[in-house]
């Protein structure tokens, strides 16, 4: 994803935590578009950092970042993406 490094997203929680990812990357599953984000605030690099998946929905030219409440549509967005991880390994 070119031109958008460091892009930093807040969202709030279900309890009003306000919570600061960076954009990692965008991927297209089935026409869908979804966000990668990484939290920002993790620091410690001795754990890979867990990739956060949310749904994006274009609102004339801005996005909104929503949850992804149903089950089968994560886990094929999470398998996805775990293949696009796998297929990096593999050129290493």
């Amino acid at each position: 994803m070119e031109n958008e490094e460091n892009q930093l997203i807040e969202t709030v929680d279900e309890d009003g935590n306000v919570i600061n990812f960076e954009l990692y990357d965008i991927v297209e599953v089935d026409g869908q578009e979804y966000a990668l984000l990484l939290p920002a605030e993790e620091e410690d690099e001795s754990d890979e950092a867990e990739i956060v998946i949310m749904r994006l929905t274009k609102d004339g030219e801005d996005y909104i970042f929503e949850t992804i409440d149903e089950d089968d549509e994560f886990n094929k967005v999470a398998e996805y993406v775990e293949s696009l991880t796998d297929e990096e390994d593999e050129e290493e």
